[in-house]
């Protein structure tokens, strides 16, 4: 799947190596939102997390659904 990432949620960092300098890592901005979202899903009342209601493939599944509708809206801002 080729989505929008948004493009780093942080700054990044040069890094000089033999062939000159490369971008070295961070989140996106898709991943930022993402963790964003789950967390307010896992405090949210539709799951259980203290007492393990809670399916951990569908919860990311919807954190990351929702962040690609915060990428969506950002982009029609």
């Amino acid at each position: 799947m080729s989505a929008n990432t948004g493009g780093p949620a942080f700054a990044q960092q040069l890094e000089c190596n033999r062939d000159g300098y490369a971008v070295t890592g961070g989140m996106t901005l898709r991943d930022y939102f993402a963790a964003k979202a789950m967390q307010g899903l896992i405090t949210s009342r539709h799951t259980d997390y203290e007492n393990g209601w809670y399916d951990e493939e569908q919860l990311a599944g919807s954190a990351y659904k929702m962040a690609d509708a915060m990428l969506r809206a950002r982009e029609a801002a």
